[in-house]
């Protein structure tokens, strides 16, 4: 992308880091297919092996355990599908590829943090004695929330469920640990830390049911056949290990000097645990559309919420479940630093950001009031 521009967006996508472009050009360059048995088969083989192994030691997985696929959104489908149950409960604010994935869910709420409320998701276990999957995501994709995982698997244990876990967008950022946490399943996208886009993986622990949809040549073990995307896994492999996690030090200057601008601007989920790299903020009097057309007339990238859906600007499901009237969750706006983000760029945000707000909100209360 251009260097004048600034990129705030890396919940979307996070720019490739030099290490997964370079490990790209060198598996490209070795070219082979990963099935055929010759030497050049071999070495495309050792490659997509050892991305397994980066990949499974970024979450505290076994490398048998990784199953490579297209992203994410595969990830999921495949882990709600191939788990073998009926029953499905999942948290109010999913990705719209789990909620899409399982549209008779059991849906279980959050609080106004954006939290799940673990009492509610014990009760609605308890109400069946149907065996079921609960799925959560580690961190939600707008706000940044943390959700209590190790809590979440403790519940679902006791009432013989399985645990789903969309980790997208938490992997590279803060500790993920598959094992140590006890998830049966863990969706992974490489996009989201610095990898190519078109790469992610499913993790199955290794005595969680997993039964596959996907026919044809047996790779991935019979998990997931089809050729294997050679240079996107390898990619994938390299952004993991260069992944070491992010500080809040950005996030945190960037809130307190946009709250410092517009005291009655509001960081969502700013009372619960969150990444370290995600600001999720409102800018009053002001449309999420107009910001970010206006921040990008300024060079500077941000996004009004998630990034999947198709270009367009629309209210946050998020937002609405952790009880956010629609007019302030109309001006909201998602900030997302990542492993390039700089001081500089807080600078540049600020000023485009209060510029804004200057002209347009603060020109809005006034008309209001007047009124």
């Amino acid at each position: 992308m251009p260097a004048a521009f600034v990129y705030l967006d890396h919940n979307a996508t996070s720019p490739l880091r030099p290490e997964a472009f370079d490990a790209m050009i060198d598996a490209l360059r070795t070219g082979g297919n990963p099935s055929a048995v010759h030497g050049v088969g071999r070495k495309a083989r050792g490659l997509i092996d050892k991305a397994r192994r980066q990949v499974a030691e970024r979450v505290g997985a076994l490398p048998a355990e990784v199953i490579f696929t297209s992203g994410g959104t595969e990830a999921n489908n495949m882990a709600l599908a191939g788990a073998g149950r009926r029953r499905v409960l999942i948290s109010s604010i999913e990705h719209e590829s789990v909620q899409r994935a399982v549209p008779d869910a059991d849906i279980v709420p959050v609080d106004g943090e954006g939290v799940l409320d673990l009492a509610a998701l014990e009760r609605t276990l308890d109400a069946s004695n149907e065996p079921a999957l609960v799925s959560a995501m580690f961190a939600n994709n707008e706000t940044g929330v943390l959700q209590p995982m190790a809590d979440v698997v403790r519940i679902a244990r006791k009432a013989g469920a399985l645990v789903h876990c969309d980790a997208v967008q938490a992997v590279g950022k803060v500790t993920v640990d598959l094992h140590g946490i006890g998830i049966d399943y863990l969706s992974l996208a490489a996009h989201k830390l610095g990898g190519p886009t078109g790469a992610g993986a499913l993790i199955v622990r290794s005595d969680a049911p997993f039964a596959s949809n996907r026919f044809g040549g047996g790779q991935e073990t019979n998990r997931r056949a089809g050729t294997e995307n050679l240079s996107g896994i390898v990619g994938f492999g390299a952004a993991a290990e260069a992944a070491g996690g992010l500080d809040s030090a950005l996030r945190d200057c960037t809130e307190a000097a946009l709250l410092a601008i517009a005291p009655k601007a509001r960081v969502f989920g700013s009372g619960a645990k969150r990444l370290p790299n995600t600001t999720y903020v409102s800018m009053p009097g002001v449309p999420a559309a107009i910001q970010v057309m206006a921040l990008d007339l300024a060079n500077v990238c941000v996004s009004a919420g998630s990034a999947c859906s198709s270009g367009k600007v629309h209210r946050s499901a998020v937002l609405a479940a952790m009880g956010v009237e629609d007019a302030e969750a109309g001006s909201a706006t998602r900030i997302s630093f990542g492993w390039n983000s700089q001081a500089e760029d807080i600078d540049r945000l600020i000023a485009a950001w209060r510029d804004l707000y200057i002209r347009v909100g603060k020109s809005d209360i006034a008309h209001a009031r007047a009124a």
